[in-house]
């Protein structure tokens, strides 16, 4: 997820209260209704006096968010990349487990990430789990994590056959800490984790 806040949305005409999620790509609100809003459906965006408005061709869309409406409004105008998102800076080690699309990995080459296969030299380990059966490998990978290195397990999206849960059972299970999700794709979900402190 990215940012979450409990807050009042005024929309349609009605109030309600919820939690408005900011997200990669789209703004979300969850409680006494739902709405999703995509940010390439977005025709304006104001913060004022703590207030957030969005206008889409269909509705205004108005969130309290009280002094994070004004960050909230630059992240929507100036979202940031997917590989920004995820942590990786220019020069950084990067390993890759299993399978993961073209534009991905022209992200990270783009980025000025330097891709490697030796264990235990990757500040950034991705791992595409598309099963169960997939992490199994959390517990190698875990072992071969040094110092601030971190992973990401990449898993479909509302999948029955894997799920939240299976990912973190795993990662907790190989003595690792979560600290992180992020929508990788609009099919994929990433879950982040690293060695913890006290650990390392």
């Amino acid at each position: 997820m990215g940012n979450e806040l409990a807050c009042v949305l005024r929309c349609d005409g009605g109030t309600f209260s919820g939690k408005a999620l900011l997200e990669t790509s789209e703004l979300l609100f969850r409680g006494d209704t739902r709405l999703k809003i995509p940010f390439a459906s977005i025709k304006t965006v104001h913060a004022k006096n703590g207030e957030l408005s969005v206008r889409t061709s269909g509705r205004l869309a108005v969130f309290e968010l009280g002094p994070q409406a004004e960050k909230w409004r630059e992240r929507i105008v100036n979202p940031k990349s997917l590989i920004e998102k995820l942590g990786v800076k220019p020069g950084d080690a990067v390993r890759l487990e299993g399978n993961f699309p073209a534009d991905f990995l022209a992200s990270l080459a783009q980025r000025g990430a330097r891709p490697t296969k030796k264990q235990g030299s990757a500040r950034w380990i991705f791992l595409a789990a598309e099963s169960v059966q997939d992490l199994r490998r959390v517990s190698g990978i875990a072992q071969s994590m040094e110092g601030a290195a971190a992973i990401w397990i990449v898993y479909p999206k509302g999948q029955k056959s894997i799920t939240e849960s299976h990912v973190r059972s795993a990662g907790l299970k190989s003595r690792l800490t979560d600290t992180k999700v992020a929508s990788f794709s609009s099919t994929h979900t990433a879950l982040k984790f690293v060695v913890p402190k006290s650990k390392r």
